[in-house]
């Protein structure tokens, strides 16, 4: 493999760009970074490439980033770009180099050690969390999360999901043209009260939330994002006093007030970060793995009829569907704390690094026939939830409301479509989440 690959010129592929800002520590590893104050471009090497300028995709990029990254990965497995987000970064592409990447610790998540100037912000405590430090400062915070999120102990949220599922399709239902959008009905719903009932916070306005949450995760403007982020933070340091205050129950009251062996807890910042984390992966994901997957299913009737008459392929489907079309794009954001060597190509101290999951499960150097939707197949290897430390802690919660909402969605609509006659859903901006903002199906009686 060629040292600092090109990508190929043809029609899906960007312009180039030599002349451009240098990096700036993100908000947040899942935000991007912000395109105030930037630190200075290192001077490249006389033979080193220009950037990959991901701009120039425009929205086909947005709607089916697929064949893009397929080109990418033609050329190499990792590329220098400019992100949509204004940012130089190091792009990881193919499917070995991602699993390396994910557990390389060289590549940290802690950017108050990249000496890279920070935007206004970026102390909130909603980005002390377990996402976005490295160890020990992560062993501590996710052992002290963990014990909520194990597979008995999720395994015993199984009648209420299925209860939540059951009232929820039973309101869809109620539709008189039979019509509805899937995301507003049930993807979104579900996993929402889910987390919110696990952490003990039932009563918050899940609409604000989500908004907010929308434009952190997809964000539309840094200004934009901001607001979310001072809206966002004022919200959760109010809820946070308010549980402390009354002793409440649940997942957030149980970190303000309980230790574990050795006598640590959580200071209040990291309570607040914590809530962050948990309440926004905690319906991210679930929602477009729900919506994205029901949307693989029916563009594909025929592994659509397969389903329906196994329902022993249950399980595999949903993994096929993280595989196929999984609802995170790429991994929130790394850098370099040395000079990097990542297949052949070595990555400088203090870059930026991105990771994308979506390309490495669609590369065919690890699946055959990678770009066909196929529940029959062996999806295993798929990184649709990551890879190391880092691995998606809730991914057992995100399998089980998936394979719950999927069973029961199929045995009650059992002539689901898509609806066609609706506008077309948009697809989310940004690299981090990949979903539709609407699911239009329709259904006969």
């Amino acid at each position: 493999m060629p040292e600092n690959p090109q990508a190929p010129q043809d029609e899906r592929t960007p312009r180039t760009t030599e002349d451009t800002p240098g990096p700036t520590a993100p908000h947040d590893s899942s935000i991007p970074p912000s395109s105030g104050t930037r630190a200075s471009a290192p001077t490249p090497a006389p033979d080193a490439p220009p950037l990959i300028d991901l701009r120039a995709y425009g929205q086909d990029f947005v709607t089916d980033p697929y064949p893009y990254y397929a080109k990418l990965r033609a050329q190499g497995p990792v590329h220098q770009v400019l992100t949509p987000y204004d940012q130089p970064a190091w792009l990881v592409v193919g499917h070995e180099a991602v699993r390396t990447a994910l557990a390389d610790p060289r590549l940290g998540k802690d950017w108050s050690g990249a000496n890279l100037p920070r935007a206004d912000g970026d102390d909130v405590p909603l980005f002390t969390n377990m996402l976005d430090v490295d160890p020990p400062h992560h062993t501590r915070l996710r052992k002290l999360v963990a014990k909520e999120f194990t597979s008995r102990r999720v395994e015993a949220l199984r009648p209420r999901v299925q209860r939540l599922t059951d009232e929820l399709l039973d309101a869809m239902l109620t539709a008189p043209d039979d019509r509805a959008d899937l995301i507003e009905a049930l993807a979104f719903p579900l996993p929402m009260t889910v987390i919110c009932e696990l952490l003990g916070v039932p009563s918050m306005d899940r609409e604000a939330f989500r908004a907010w949450s929308h434009e952190l995760v997809s964000p539309t403007g840094p200004e934009a994002a901001q607001q979310a982020v001072e809206a966002m933070s004022g919200y959760l340091t109010t809820l946070i006093a308010s549980l402390r205050r009354e002793s409440g129950e649940g997942l957030l009251a149980d970190l303000i007030r309980t230790s574990d062996e050795d006598g640590d807890r959580l200071s209040p910042e990291e309570v607040i970060g914590t809530a962050f984390l948990l309440l926004v992966a905690g319906h991210e994901t679930t929602v477009n793995l729900i919506a994205n997957g029901v949307r693989a299913l029916l563009e594909h009737p025929a592994q659509l009829a397969a389903l329906q008459a196994d329902d022993g392929l249950l399980d595999n489907a949903v993994e096929e569907m993280l595989r196929y079309d999984g609802p995170v794009e790429t991994a929130t954001w790394r850098w370099a704390a040395e000079p990097v060597e990542l297949a052949g190509t070595v990555i400088p101290a203090g870059s930026a690094v991105l990771i994308s999951l979506a390309s490495a499960s669609r590369d065919p150097e690890r699946f055959a026939d990678a770009d066909d939707f196929d529940i029959t197949r062996d999806p295993r290897g798929h990184v649709a939830f990551g890879h190391g430390i880092h691995f998606c802690l809730g991914a057992p919660l995100a399998r089980l409301e998936g394979r719950i909402a999927l069973r029961s969605l199929l045995e009650r609509c059992p002539g689901l479509a898509l609806d066609n006659a609706a506008p077309s859903a948009t697809w989310r901006p940004g690299l981090l989440m990949r979903g539709t903002d609407r699911l239009p199906v329709r259904w006969d009686r």
